[in-house]
């Protein structure tokens, strides 16, 4: 009886703690902020004009060119990426349309590829979009203060957009960059390391025009041991080292 109570005891402060955080820190539990069902508007609709720029189109017989014939479709996450990239960093329904036709796919099945994959944007975003990682080693190191000190420092939430149109600001499961906790992405740059000073000092540079060093903003190279090396500190040795004389 008394183990029973004392397991309600700590069942009702695990459960109310959760309602005050969390666990899931991403910004999908309570409302999406990508499109999945297509709406038209002024901005994106079928009569929205869009055609890879010749540039492109050289770029697009390059990716081609990759795959075997018969398996070209197998390039339509490329091409879209590449859409995107010349359509300011969004993908209008015009851009997937073309991608269907260059790659003589069903326009469904490229909508499915593109509203499946979250680095696919299907409404306008800012010039620099701002992807904050809350998955666990992230938050552990702090990504929740990170994440409102550039809610405070650009006056937006998860999946607005500045009224100047400089910054967009979403939150990313996993970056891959789990040993610089805490880390973002601005556009195909990565900050690792940060702060909450770090990261207003590097939207500061932003918006005076700079571009801020991408990688870890402590005084590490890439992915070390923050207090120094731990192995493998000195030179390698050579062929036969501890090998028995008699097989040298």
């Amino acid at each position: 009886m008394l183990l029973r109570k004392l397991f309600n005891r700590q069942s009702i402060a695990i459960s109310s703690s959760l309602v005050n955080r969390c666990i899931s820190t991403s910004s999908y539990r309570l409302a999406s902020d990508k499109e999945f069902v297509h709406r038209d508007t002024k901005k994106n609709n079928s009569d929205v004009k869009f055609d890879f720029t010749p540039e492109n189109y050289k770029r697009v017989e390059a990716i081609l060119a990759m795959y075997p014939e018969g398996h070209q479709s197998a390039a339509v996450i490329p091409l879209l990426d590449l859409a995107q990239r010349q359509h300011d960093g969004w993908l209008p329904l015009s851009a997937m349309n073309k991608v269907a036709e260059v790659l003589k796919m069903a326009r469904m099945r490229v909508y499915e590829v593109a509203t499946f994959y979250t680095m696919f944007n299907r409404n306008p975003i800012g010039k620099y979009h701002i992807q904050v990682c809350t998955t666990t080693p992230c938050w552990l190191c702090n990504s929740d203060g990170i994440l409102k000190a550039i809610e405070n420092k650009l006056g937006i939430h998860v999946g607005q957009t500045t009224s100047d149109g400089l910054f967009t600001l979403s939150e990313a499961e996993c970056l891959g960059a789990c040993v610089n906790a805490p880390m973002l992405s601005i556009n195909d740059d990565y900050y690792e390391d940060l702060t909450e000073k770090d990261i207003i000092e590097v939207l500061d540079e932003i918006k005076k025009g700079g571009k801020p060093k991408a990688g870890p903003r402590s005084k590490r190279y890439a992915a070390e041991p923050l207090a120094g090396l731990t192995s493998l500190t000195e030179e390698p040795k050579g062929p036969g080292y501890q090998l028995r004389k008699e097989l040298q």
